[in-house]
């Protein structure tokens, strides 16, 4: 046991948070942590941090065991370089070398057998610890959090506050503390970070505990899910989905046992009422009270966490044409990317790559806040747009939320406003609130309410889903999957995109190129009797069947391969002819980061043909 809370209570006033709070992390658990909106995920956080205290309770932590936070990981000297900074983590690496070059020294002299072996066990722990390839790791980490080598050199105080908090997430990982705390570390990072980040995260040897609203994140890495509801906490063993799973069956089976005990109750109160003022049975009333009164009572489970319920409707069709772009080149200094695509009426377009490559100043410039440096921009006759800016989200304003509406659309009346306000969970006297105090939750909400209300056929949608929950996330979804207009849209969240996407635009490499996706059209089939489809069927379902333990066992054989050829990659990692060489150990930790990656893929795969045969 590496951490555990026990009887754990917390308040922020008179704010109940936890009661009797139960939590523990063992060995290398990948623990994601979930929950709505101020359930209490980033204050767990907090408390397993040290950063915040329980008001009662008790924890026990062992001092050897090591925490690392984000939020706590800072450059105390920003005049220093980025390797500089980086190399205070491997500190205890350094101090190790020297002793095994004073040690080796002596051994060119002295070949006394106790030195010999104290060198031995040395250099084993060097080798264990990192000591051939943690140059190799940094430069591997730095690279994939988006910087380049020639980085290593620069001041920190050169960078901006992102990347600086990207470089501090770079610091965290090769600190390899035993407990990693995490509070939604997708944030900020484009596609191919965070695939990266889960390959990196599923490997971490020790134990991770993280907050995210990233369904496909939580999918990957986490083994151990902590569900918060109601001011306590519900472990679940296996990934997110299984999760999902499991809280939906075990809230079926808690509503189904209230169910059958409110009917006892209610049988057993009218034969209390039937027979307490009878004489002759009396004394049995009042053993029926008395067994009421002991009775252990099931709580009526709750249901999830309210969400928004937005309908977004086009006040006119508008053109088949919706957007044109010819020869479009688009950038603000340097050019970033040349675009020639046709977007029509009813398409919903993901636009995808790295960060900087030039998603969100394509949608500047359709909406004229950039202008074009080249090439043709056409909108097609009677196409009105609505904009989701996700540097407007975190606006700024003295109005109140219900005059924030108001002044953008008079003509609605007040009950009207407030109707709409009361759809995107703004209540009572929320709407008096100003909108400088609003969270980034309630703003993206408030930005969605207005964008709703402009009944526009062609929204153009820059990071949407940022700053809300996964209820929230899915509340959208909902919503835009049932618009009738056409959708283009910048996002980092796999699981939205999926969700809404027909086709792609992918930034690569200073290139933007547009993938529709096909939707094979089902072939006419001809009738036949229900007893004939339920054969077919079941025939079908059997072949299925037969294709998924196939591909089972060669997926199987292939994760068996791959584990083999991971392990003959790591090997290599000590033979001098790549410690000795920064390019090759480079090379080789790509080759490395590749096949764990490759692994957790097939894993994924694995798991989902398990459950697939399962099923059938």
């Amino acid at each position: 046991m590496l951490y555990q809370i026990s009887q754990g209570t917390k308040s922020f006033g008179s704010q109940l948070i936890f009661k009797q709070l139960q939590f523990e992390i063992k060995g290398n658990e990948k623990i994601a942590v979930v929950g709505p909106n101020g359930s209490g995920k980033t204050t767990l956080l907090k408390i397993i941090s040290g950063e915040i205290d329980l008001d009662d309770g008790v924890i026990h932590k062992s001092n050897q065991v090591r925490l690392g936070v984000l939020s706590q990981t800072s450059f105390t000297d920003e005049e220093i370089s980025v390797e500089s900074a980086f190399s205070e983590e491997f500190a205890f690496i350094h101090k190790m070398q020297e002793q095994l070059e004073v040690m080796h020294v002596a051994l060119q002299s002295d070949h006394d057998e106790k030195l010999l072996f104290q060198y031995d066990a040395l250099l084993h722990a060097f080798e264990m610890a990192g000591g051939y390839t943690f140059d190799s790791e940094m430069k591997t980490v730095l690279t994939k959090m988006g910087f380049v080598e020639a980085d290593l050199l620069r001041p920190i105080k050169t960078f901006s506050g992102g990347q600086k908090t990207r470089l501090a997430f770079a610091k965290l990982l090769l600190s390899k503390p035993d407990i990693l705390l995490l509070d939604e570390p997708t944030n900020h990072l484009d596609i191919s970070t965070i695939e990266w980040l889960e390959g990196y995260l599923i490997y971490y040897p020790k134990a991770i505990v993280f907050v995210s609203h990233d369904r496909y994140f939580l999918d990957k890495v986490a083994n151990t899910v902590v569900d918060i509801d109601g001011h306590k906490t519900t472990r679940y063993s296996g990934n997110y989905s299984s999760y999902l799973h499991q809280k939906t069956t075990n809230l079926e089976k808690q509503l189904s046992a209230y169910n059958r005990q409110q009917k006892d109750i209610e049988r057993l109160e009218a034969l209390i009422e039937k027979f307490r003022y009878k004489r002759s049975k009396a004394a049995f009333a009042q053993s029926k009270i008395k067994y009421l009164q002991r009775m252990d009572k099931i709580e009526k489970p709750k249901g999830e966490g309210r969400s928004f319920a937005a309908n977004f409707v086009s006040k006119i069709r508008g053109a088949k044409d919706v957007l044109v772009l010819d020869q479009c080149v688009i950038g603000y200094d340097q050019v970033l990317a040349n675009i020639s695509m046709q977007i029509l009426r009813g398409d919903k377009v993901a636009i995808m790559g790295d960060n900087g490559t030039g998603k969100s100043t394509l949608l500047k410039t359709i909406v004229g806040q950039i202008p074009l440096l080249a090439g043709e921009l056409m909108l097609g006759h009677q196409i009105e747009v609505g904009y989701f800016d996700q540097d407007h989200a975190q606006f700024s304003s003295q109005k109140t939320v219900l005059e924030e509406i108001w002044d953008d659309f008079p003509d609605l009346d007040k009950t009207q406003v407030r109707t709409v306000l009361g759809r995107f969970l703004f209540s009572g006297d929320d709407v008096f609130k100003s909108v400088s105090v609003c969270s980034g939750g309630e703003r993206v909400r408030l930005l969605l309410a207005k964008l709703m209300l402009k009944q526009a056929n062609l929204l153009i949608l820059d990071e949407p889903t940022n700053h809300l929950d996964i209820p929230g996330k899915e509340a959208l979804e909902d919503a835009l999957s049932g618009y009738e207009g056409t959708i283009l849209f910048v996002s980092h969240d796999r699981y939205f995109i999926e969700k809404i996407a027909t086709s792609r635009l992918v930034f690569e490499q200073g290139k933007a190129t547009y993938y529709p996706l096909n939707i094979e059209q089902k072939k006419a089939e001809p009738a036949v009797s229900v007893k004939e489809e339920q054969k077919v069927e079941r025939l079908a379902q059997v072949k299925q069947k037969k294709e998924l333990t196939k591909e089972l066992a060669r997926i199987e054989k292939q994760i068996t391969e791959s584990e083999i050829e991971l392990e003959g990659l790591r090997e290599k990692r000590f033979e001098p002819e790549y410690y000795h060489d920064y390019q090759k150990m480079k090379d080789l930790d790509d080759q490395i980061d590749d096949v764990h990656n490759a692994i957790a893929r097939l894993i994924a795969r694995w798991e989902e043909l398990q459950e697939s045969v399962e099923e059938k």
